[in-house]
């Protein structure tokens, strides 16, 4: 699994980083910052609830 992320359409509600924290945090403007772009398998879901949630869809899941 890969995670990319469109920092332009980002609208930093920040549920990426609150749901899985380990994979996602907010610069100081409060867009998504892809802190590991290869998280492993225990993160799955959290990733996918990331992306599933996020409102401006700025958050793509590739494998």
């Amino acid at each position: 699994m890969r995670v990319t992320t469109e920092r332009d359409r980002c609208v930093g509600s920040g549920q990426c980083a609150m749901l899985s924290p380990d994979v996602f945090d907010q610069d100081d403007a409060g867009l998504v910052i892809v802190l590991r772009e290869e998280p492993s398998e225990g993160d799955r879901a959290e990733v996918l609830q990331a992306a599933d949630l996020c409102p401006s869809r700025s958050i793509q899941v590739h494998g």
